[in-house]
């Protein structure tokens, strides 16, 4: 017979059930123009996938990522959340993340993912060196994952200028990696805005993504008018994107 505990964790490990009883169909639709190369999407809102992230998290989330098969949107979040809040080794979860990356397939897993990956703060050494090769990969949300946990946790005195040299060579053509790339780069602007702005006047950055960068910047609400206006200067007539 079953004691209380383990019926509390088999309940845990219903996912699907969970996610199925607290499946929006507006907020589905909504989704599905947010994320539209999505796997399938039952419309589950984020505060509710965190509390169940946290849960299995806190129970045996070893057997949950071994044995749990996702198939729907909202249960790959949940995979890459519980990489980031289980307890774990280092060495452990970077072998988790490493597993967890091909599995990425739009930009709400791989920045959701990404955010939680908290640990990084205290192991910067080690993750630094574990993206490097993402930052090369043929494939577009490996890009992008590296480029997002770059801006989320590198962008800092010590590799800053590494990073600006990084970004200039990334020449994946996929949408998602440039916009990480542009993402990234208006981060750094307003973190370091006089390195930033020397090599916004130099790079080797597509049309495409150099717009883009320039765009973000001057959507941020840290940018003063005065720069918002020099930075449009720098605008290539090659690309109609931007305004």
């Amino acid at each position: 017979m079953k004691t209380n505990k383990e019926k509390d964790i088999e309940e845990k490990f219903n996912t699907y059930e969970q996610l199925m009883a607290m499946a929006d169909p507006q907020y589905q639709a909504f989704s599905l123009k947010l994320v539209p190369n999505a796997d399938p999407v039952l419309g589950v809102r984020m505060p509710i996938i965190r509390k169940i992230s946290q849960e299995i998290a806190n129970n045996d989330f070893r057997k949950w990522l071994s044995e749990y098969e996702c198939t729907f949107h909202e249960e790959t979040l949940i995979r890459g959340l519980v990489i980031g809040y289980a307890a774990m080794e280092v060495e452990e979860r970077l072998e988790c993340i490493r597993e967890f990356i091909p599995k990425i397939q739009n930009w709400a897993v791989c920045d959701s993912f990404c955010s939680q990956l908290k640990f990084t703060s205290k192991h910067k050494d080690q993750v630094w060196e574990f993206v490097q090769p993402y930052l090369n990969s043929k494939y577009e949300f490996e890009v992008r994952f590296a480029v997002v946990m770059s801006l989320c946790y590198f962008i800092d005195e010590q590799h800053i200028k590494q990073l600006l040299s990084i970004f200039d060579q990334i020449t994946h053509d996929g949408y998602y990696a440039k916009m990480a790339v542009a993402w990234a780069i208006s981060v750094c602007y307003v973190t370091f805005p006089e390195l930033t702005r020397s090599f916004l006047t130099q790079d080797h950055l597509d049309d495409f993504t150099h717009n883009k960068s320039l765009q973000k910047i001057t959507e941020s609400y840290r940018i003063s008018t005065d720069e918002k206006i020099f930075v449009r200067t720098l605008k290539r007539k090659s690309n109609g994107n931007f305004q």
